[in-house]
């Protein structure tokens, strides 16, 4: 089983999408052995945003590439998600633009757009500074909506989200909120196979 693990939090040590998406790895290589994981942070190695233009010899294009090998390669997907502005951050939508690729992770025929990247499984950890999963503020919620419709377009349908809300409305929320992100994260269940 291949396990890639996305971080993409400019927050460092202080990201609590980083300590989730850790958390997330752990508990599924405690629950199951023989877990390969492949790690890459974006903030560490940001992704230069994409370009057609690109020449095939630009270290950016190998890199790019790569990044793409490694997502076609994995059974599962782990991923750091802060909410930034209502929406992901830049360098993990730079990602994004390098694993959406026609011909490789979806195409078009006779009936539209057909993913073609099923069969994984992707975890979200999703963190947000005010509470966007239900009430007023639901309608500026572009972090989740986004990530379930791109991972869709491409074939995923197996996308959990693991939610940390609210961690800038004062301390109690902040741990109410880390302490159902991690019981969400305990009821995980470790990957077996394929997911179709």
């Amino acid at each position: 089983m291949k396990l890639l693990h996305i971080d993409s939090s400019a927050l460092g040590a202080h990201s609590v999408s980083r300590q989730l998406t850790a958390d997330i790895v752990a508990e599924l290589k405690r629950q199951a052995t023989g877990i390969q994981t492949h790690y890459h942070d974006l903030t560490a190695e940001p992704l230069p945003h994409w370009s057609p233009v690109a020449d095939a010899s630009d270290p950016a294009v190998a890199l790019g590439n790569q990044m793409l090998e490694d997502f076609l390669a994995a059974d599962v997907v782990v991923i750091g998600a802060p909410m930034y502005n209502f929406g992901i951050p830049s360098q993990l939508k730079a990602w994004i633009d390098r694993i959406a690729v026609a011909g490789k992770t979806f195409r078009y025929g006779a009936n539209g757009p057909e993913g073609l990247a099923g069969g994984k499984r992707v975890i979200i950890a999703s963190s947000r500074g005010g509470m966007y999963a239900s009430g007023p503020a639901a309608v500026m919620d572009f972090q989740e909506s986004y990530l379930r419709t791109v991972f869709g377009f491409i074939g995923i349908t197996h996308v959990e989200f693991v939610r940390a809300e609210g961690l800038n409305m004062g301390d109690e929320p902040k741990a109410q909120a880390l302490q159902s992100a991690r019981a969400a994260i305990g009821s995980l269940v470790a990957p077996v196979a394929k997911v179709a």
